[in-house]
């Protein structure tokens, strides 16, 4: 089996979510092969890229996607019938980030680049507008500071979905509830999604 794990907006494969896998995955589940690339600060080539990977993978493979990598993720398990956990994820980047539009630089990288209206319109055009329904399972914050977790609850309102009432956007419960993501992902795979 493998895992696909994308990271969020301004992150890397450096983040503590991205490593509380890794190390879990080593101890617990040394059989899954992760997969954390350092995606492109730019939508279209962040989906190029990661899209590509995928396809190189075989069927046996979870995508996960945390914040903008949420958003991703949901796009490459559309095209790629892949199953999802997205955390916190993105519903309208496009929206969201338009505040953000000008030159920014990575914190994890510093790599410095500009976020432009071409970036902007890329995420308005991947995004899922009716996701199918048994594809995902949600893992949501109530307390996220940065994204409106009732908007991707509603979105996805016939998946799976927890809620971790008093939680944040950094998610973090993400190591206690790794066991059951590799469980269900098990599950998931072993039918077609």
């Amino acid at each position: 089996m493998h895992i696909v794990y994308l990271h969020g907006f301004n992150s890397s494969p450096q983040s503590l979510k991205a490593g509380e896998t890794a190390a879990w995955l080593r101890q617990h589940a040394p059989d899954i092969e992760l997969h954390c690339p350092r995606l492109s600060p730019h939508p279209a080539e962040a989906v190029r890229q990661a899209g590509e990977l995928l396809a190189a993978l075989p069927e046996d493979t979870l995508l996960i996607g945390s914040s903008l990598g949420g958003f991703y993720a949901s796009c490459l398990a559309e095209r790629q019938r892949r199953p999802a956990v997205l955390i916190n994820p993105a519903i309208r980047p496009d929206r969201d980030l338009a505040r953000f539009a000008g030159e920014q630089t990575n914190p994890y990288t510093g790599e410095a680049y500009i976020l432009g209206d071409d970036d902007l319109a890329a995420l308005q055009s991947q995004r899922v507008e009716t996701p199918s329904r048994r594809r995902y399972w949600l893992l949501l914050s109530s307390r996220d500071e940065v994204l409106d977790w009732r908007e991707a609850a509603a979105h996805y309102r016939h998946s799976r979905q927890t809620v971790f009432n008093g939680d944040d956007h950094r998610l973090n419960n993400w190591p206690k509830v790794l066991p059951e993501v590799v469980a269900w992902a098990r599950r998931q795979l072993s039918i077609s999604v």
